[in-house]
């Protein structure tokens, strides 16, 4: 089995037949619906696998204030809306699942691998390089002949999984403001044109985007299949909208730092390395009317 952030359906059929120790999770999500994953995950999912909420289990969101909004709990390691959880809280979530350091996971949704890569960043976060996305999803999935179970998996016995040294990097809001104007970032957009240059805004206050940042909305890394496009053209497609800036210096964002994790996943795909994530991305950002906001194309766009 290869260290590629992709594993074909067709891969993890004969990993399953093999009797190789892994783990499989279902990330399956709605931001406009937080409990229709979960529902889609007991009408159909992959057998044995592991449901993961946005919300519940790859975020640690706190508690409401008095006027409902909710604060990142004090331990996060981002904040915006989907605050990440500290390492130590996400070990102890592996642990309660049964995932233990030597299996490999296997991840996947039916969302083009727009929630799904939150988890993969998440283990490399945590030290665990043994993590691959199904390529397709539960659909490709089920193309390839793969059967489905319905309602709830058995529990699995307690683990003890151990945090090992980051194998992703995660920046912050105080580098991403310290290097504004430099080219220590190349910050990529992964929201929407329409988002990114501000003309609409469905989930955060306020309209626009980082000033300097590029734009690549996370969809563009997904062939007509539901998959991931070859390795050259995204390397293509990415070196066209990089125009010469260094791969080594990319930090991706988009929202709340789920969708831009495709955008991660196909830089290395492409081969162009294993570029940072700010997690808090815009709707950290734009929390503090302080920092500059951008609007309109990207400079030269």
């Amino acid at each position: 089995m290869t260290n590629s952030p992709l594993i074909s359906a067709e891969e993890l059929l004969a990993l399953r037949a093999s009797g190789a120790r892994h783990m499989v999770f279902d990330c399956s999500f709605d931001l406009m619906n937080p409990a229709a994953g979960e529902e889609q995950y007991r009408q159909a999912h992959i057998p044995g696998a592991v449901y993961a909420h946005l919300d519940h289990d790859l975020s640690d969101k706190g508690t409401p204030d008095a006027s409902g909004k909710y604060q990142p709990h004090p331990d996060a390691a981002s904040g915006g809306r989907h605050p990440l959880p500290g390492r130590e809280k996400f070990a102890i979530w592996l642990s309660s699942v049964g995932f233990a350091n030597d299996m490999r996971a296997v991840v996947y949704d039916r969302n083009g691998a727009n929630y799904c890569g939150r988890l993969w960043w998440m283990l490399r976060w945590a030290g665990h390089e043994a993590v691959q996305v199904l390529d397709g999803g539960l659909q490709a999935w089920q193309a390839a002949g793969g059967k489905v179970a319905s309602g709830a998996e058995p529990s699995h016995f307690q683990s003890n999984f151990e945090l090992g040294e980051p194998r992703a990097t995660l920046v912050t809001t105080t580098q991403i403001e310290s290097a504004l104007g430099t080219p220590k970032h190349t910050i990529i957009d992964a929201r929407a044109p329409q988002r990114y240059r501000g003309e609409v805004e469905p989930l955060d206050p306020v309209a626009g985007h980082i000033p300097g940042a590029l734009n690549r909305p996370f969809t563009q890394n997904m062939g007509a299949d539901g998959r991931f496009k070859s390795a050259a053209q995204l390397r293509s497609e990415f070196e066209e909208l990089l125009a010469g800036r260094d791969a080594a210096s990319v930090v991706h964002h988009c929202g709340s730092g789920v969708s831009a994790l495709p955008n991660v996943i196909a830089m290395e795909v492409a081969g162009l390395g294993r570029p940072a994530l700010y997690a808090g991305s815009w709707s950290e950002w734009c929390g503090d009317a302080k920092r500059p906001v951008a609007k309109g194309p990207a400079a030269g766009g």
